[in-house]
């Protein structure tokens, strides 16, 4: 294989959502240049940074009756019940949610953690408060998917804004069939991303675990037995 070959098997492809960024960085950049090259260099490193961000890597999904994948990229904050929020109609008894943070150095893509058909999507405006405060997740602005699965069993992907995150992006529709891992929505510049799930699931993540969105199993919607412990190492 050519080096150049092997350099661009490295590189992911970068989403169209990001070229708008992407051009106008790069425009400032070009003018920072010929007025302040100090300046624009770091302008460069500016317009590297964007193109990172907007990176669509591709993504091998675990196959598997039940197995709940994580939706984003990112650290997981959070492992409790909670009560789920009104508007996404999952009854009045807390479940289990499992938080991702997105810091602005993760890819930002969003993906289905199963497959199933997407029974409603439901938007908020709200506050841009840091997303990894646990208030997130009730007063920030978020954008919610319904998902129900071929046995009946409902769960929700709340997509939510962060402190420099202004545009949350879906990419489905409500009554679209989706896979497992298939690509639902981006949140720009710094997020969180909230899964609830159903009665009767084994959580298999813990907190400050490294998710991949797509791939990481954060769930069993089979069987629960006794939730793993987890150790740092």
């Amino acid at each position: 294989m050519s080096v150049v070959g092997s350099i661009r098997q490295q590189l992911s492809p970068i989403h169209p959502e990001g070229y708008p960024f992407i051009g106008g960085f790069a425009l400032a950049t070009l003018v920072l240049l010929w007025l302040w090259p100090p300046l624009g260099w770091i302008a460069v490193i500016a317009t590297l940074w964007c193109a990172y961000f907007f990176r669509d890597p591709a993504r091998v999904t675990p196959a598997g009756a039940g197995i709940v994948v994580a939706p984003a990229d990112g650290r997981i904050c959070q492992v409790t019940r909670l009560m789920p929020p009104q508007e996404l109609e999952l009854g009045e008894r807390p479940l289990d949610r499992i938080s991702i943070f997105m810091s602005v150095f993760d890819c930002h893509v969003n993906r289905s953690p199963v497959t199933g058909r997407i029974e409603r999507i439901v938007y908020r405006a709200g506050k841009f408060i840091s997303a990894d405060l646990d208030k997130a997740s009730e007063h920030n602005e978020r954008n919610s998917f319904v998902l129900a699965t071929d046995t009946g069993q409902r769960l929700a992907v709340v997509q939510i804004a962060g402190l420099i995150a202004r545009r949350i992006v879906c990419f489905s529709r409500e009554s679209e069939t989706v896979a497992a891992g298939q690509r639902i929505g981006m949140i720009r510049f710094g997020s969180r991303v909230d899964v609830y799930l159903p009665e009767g699931t084994q959580v298999l993540a813990g907190e400050g675990q490294t998710a991949i969105a797509g791939e990481t199993v954060l769930a069993d919607l089979t069987a629960r037995g006794t939730q793993p412990a987890f150790r740092r190492a």
